[in-house]
């Protein structure tokens, strides 16, 4: 990679080198690795937040999570979302035959060597997916999915020229800001909230002199914002939820609730039973669809059945984490499957094969099929009345 991707920025006392990388190029880890040995900087700055940082430097890190603490505190998704976001870099790191984050672990590697301390420079990658999910409405949630299966589908189809595209660019940043032209909100969350806090980070880092290794995406925004006031705190807090939601959460049951009242009452208890088949039917039906599509277990399958009419009216409660936490019982994922993650969500295969990653797909997939439930149920109980 030549050397004009090397940045010399200065604040206050500090002299600062900016190293933009593409997160996977073979020239981007030799050039990170060859500025912080001629520099010996008093401090590297990398593009990592802590827990992507333990990923990459804790093999542990995996072995001790706990899968029922994921699902109790709503986390699945956003855990699911990270894992696919690693998918994209190591499908696409295989074609280049380089490993994603390669450039961030010499970075590390050629900092301890100097004797240089580490300072992590990115926001929390859970903050950053839950500002994105909370901050997104309904449809662009629906085109950003649909845009992650195509872009998911055309991996394996990148032509030499892209290939040789990618090696010059930050590939991710690259997928990013593609989606970014269909999804504004999307690429606003995820690059240029991100261009502030890493150039803010960056300018605070301790030392005099900085070695900052970041995705090559990166470098227009932070050149942006170097000599702009940056306020982090709003970066770093996660929006509450929309209050419509939060009202829909309840408005929904309580619908459901009346027109099962206004069937006992003005229709009699026959129009009643067939109100609630049809509600059983659908939520059940529809529900244990998703849990099998996630390959679930069989009494993982039947709890989705059983609670899906019954966690559907409750608001405080989802079919998805029942049915993950029945499957993360009887599944009992082992030491192996920790060890396996990085390996095996480098295919869609494994996403399916790997424990870990199929407790997070039943979460998930039960849940959609729950919510199809509902909306299904509520016309097929309404039909009941004429």
């Amino acid at each position: 990679m030549a050397i004009e991707n090397v940045h010399h920025f200065t604040f206050e006392d500090k002299e600062i080198n900016l190293v933009g990388t593409a997160h996977v190029s073979r020239e981007s880890v030799d050039l990170v690795n060859q500025v912080i040995e001629e520099k010996k900087p008093d401090t590297v700055c990398v593009e990592l937040c802590k827990s992507r940082y333990e990923s990459l430097t804790q093999k542990k890190t995996w072995q001790e999570a706990n899968v029922f603490k994921v699902i109790r505190d709503k986390k699945a998704f956003l855990l699911l979302s990270n894992l696919i976001l690693a998918y994209f870099q190591k499908k696409i790191g295989h074609k280049l035959g380089t490993k994603p984050g390669e450039e961030m672990m010499r970075a590390i590697q050629a900092a301890e060597g100097v004797g240089a301390s580490i300072h992590l420079a990115d926001r929390d990658i859970r903050t950053t997916l839950a500002r994105t999910w909370r901050l997104m409405g309904l449809w662009t949630k629906i085109k950003l999915l649909a845009q992650l299966v195509t872009s998911a589908g055309a991996l394996d189809s990148i032509s030499e020229e892209q290939i040789e595209e990618m090696k010059k660019r930050d590939v991710l940043e690259t997928l990013l800001s593609e989606i970014g032209e269909e999804l504004p909100e999307l690429k606003h969350i995820l690059i240029d909230e991100r261009d502030q806090y890493l150039t803010h980070k960056i300018r605070t880092a301790p030392g005099n002199k900085i070695v900052a290794v970041v995705g090559a995406g990166h470098v227009p925004g932070i050149q942006h914002y170097w000599n702009l006031p940056i306020d982090i705190k709003p970066l770093e807090q996660i929006p509450p939820r929309s209050k419509l939601i939060n009202v829909f959460k309840w408005v929904v049951p309580l619908l459901i609730v009346t027109l099962f009242i206004l069937g006992f009452f003005y229709a009699g208890t026959s129009t009643t039973a067939h109100m609630l088949k049809w509600w059983i039917l659908a939520n059940s039906i529809l529900a244990g669809l998703g849990a099998t599509l996630a390959f679930a277990h069989p009494l993982t399958i039947f709890s989705a059945v059983v609670s899906a009419p019954l966690t559907s009216l409750n608001p405080m409660i989802a079919a998805g984490w029942v049915s993950g936490l029945v499957e993360a019982f009887v599944g009992k994922p082992k030491v192996r499957d920790f060890e396996m993650l990085p390996e095996d969500i480098s295919s869609l295969k494994g996403f399916w094969k790997n424990k870990i990653t199929r407790i997070l797909l039943v979460v998930v997939f039960t849940n959609i099929g729950s919510s199809l439930g509902t909306f299904v149920a509520i016309p097929l109980m309404v039909r009941v009345f004429t």
